[in-house]
């Protein structure tokens, strides 16, 4: 079996861009009639670039080559360019082309990759949403503490078990700083108010991103204990292992981090100084499934957990569901909502969610299909935002809107 053909699209997600502004998907073709579908979460550049790289990394590594080879390809793309290190737009690329070589595989075989990776081990996954609360005027509303703990109680009757929310402000490029005190009383007045709505039927998870330098997140994680959140998640910014254990030191909550770390190495890292007990690693990001399996690995030996991060489109979400699947130390998988909207219309078949919690497809390979007539609508992207991005300017103490989901 080789592969001889790649197709890229970049379908633009429709207001109000739940999952991000766009979606990176790809399909591999082989020379026996198996396609397999992958998903790219790599927000550095916009796709008017990453296109022509996807195509190079493909052309370079993946041309005419045996899909089952997943090392073979990992460690070439890895070392490409004699770089030999954690490359966070190659790994990307890497990411979705992996994927789809395991949707290859798993349909070749008549098995879904979850088999293929250790077997089955949950037949359920426990799942949380971010809070999107809507207000009077059917708009999205992340101001006001009440209808975040409304919104959070619906959430609960769907069966979703846990819930998170980032009240803690705007999060920049100049990001971490200092809270303001009128923003640590906002972040505990979510806390308490949420809490007081769900009683000890539902997890609170923590959802900051990075804004705080680490005395700030200490003196936040203070005020939040006596509401026993599940994680207090990436209080600072990546890439200063120890500088997350010094928050991890100082709180009872545990610490979840990794959506924006990328292979074994930056993970082991982590692990090592102390900085996390539990690891967000995108399986779209990270290196793919593979390297996510070695990632949750690690993770084992150091008692640590993985909750996998998901903020792009289904094929991604779907590839992460493989992972929690076959994952012994898996906790919980992050959901956008109930899988509806545009994340099912998208696809053949939508993803499958039951009193809160995903069911892994029994579907080979990846247990999804793109409905290429949709993704064709809704082909190319022609905006200039990036699928995420952070406010340009330094945070101003007076600005205290809370961070948007």
């Amino acid at each position: 079996m080789k592969i001889i053909a790649l197709e890229t699209h970049v379908v633009a997600v429709p207001p109000p861009h739940i999952g991000g502004m766009y979606w990176l998907f790809v399909k591999l073709k082989t020379d026996c009639g198996i396609e397999g579908v992958g998903e790219i979460y790599a927000a550095t550049f916009g796709p008017e670039a990453m296109v022509p790289v996807i195509e190079d990394v493909f052309a370079r590594y993946l041309l005419e080559q045996d899909p089952h080879h997943i090392e073979r390809f990992f460690r070439r793309a890895y070392s490409s360019g004699f770089t030999q290190r954690p490359d966070l737009t190659m790994m990307g690329v890497v990411s979705g082309l992996e994927m789809a070589c395991w949707d290859i595989i798993g349909k070749a075989a008549n098995k879904p990759v979850y088999e293929l990776l250790g077997g089955l081990v949950s037949e359920r996954l426990r799942a949380y949403t971010y809070l999107y609360p809507v207000n009077a005027r059917g708009e999205y509303d992340y101001d006001d503490p009440d209808l975040a703990a409304e919104c959070a109680v619906k959430n609960m009757e769907l069966g979703f078990t846990a819930v998170k929310f980032d009240p803690a402000g705007p999060y920049t490029a100049f990001s971490g700083h200092q809270l303001s005190l009128e923003v640590l009383e906002r972040c505990e007045t979510f806390c308490r108010k949420i809490r007081e709505a769900v009683g000890n039927r539902c997890d609170l998870l923590f959802g900051t991103h990075g804004q705080m330098v680490p005395s700030s997140a200490i003196r936040l994680a203070q005020r939040l204990e006596k509401y026993d959140p599940l994680w207090f998640e990436e209080p600072i910014p990546p890439g200063q292992e120890a500088a997350m254990a010094q928050v991890a030191a100082k709180t009872s909550i545990p610490i979840a981090a990794g959506e924006r770390l990328t292979t074994k190495y930056e993970f082991h890292k982590l692990l090592a100084a102390g900085g996390a007990s539990i690891l967000q690693m995108n399986v779209g990001r990270c290196g793919g499934l593979l390297e996510a399996k070695k990632i949750a690995s690690l993770a084992e030996a150091y008692y640590a957990q993985i909750a996998p991060h998901l903020y792009n489109g289904p094929i991604g979400a779907a590839a992460s569901f493989q992972l929690a699947a076959c994952t012994p130390n898996f906790l919980i998988q992050e959901s956008i909502e109930t899988w509806g909207g545009f994340h099912a219309e998208v696809l053949q078949q939508p993803l499958q969610l039951e009193d809160g919690y995903i069911i892994p497809s029994r579907e080979p390979g990846l247990g999804v299909e793109l409905n290429m007539d949709v993704v064709r609508a809704h082909s190319p992207y022609r905006g200039q935002r990036l699928h995420l991005q952070m406010a340009p300017d330094p945070v101003d103490v007076r600005d205290t809107a809370p961070a948007k989901g």
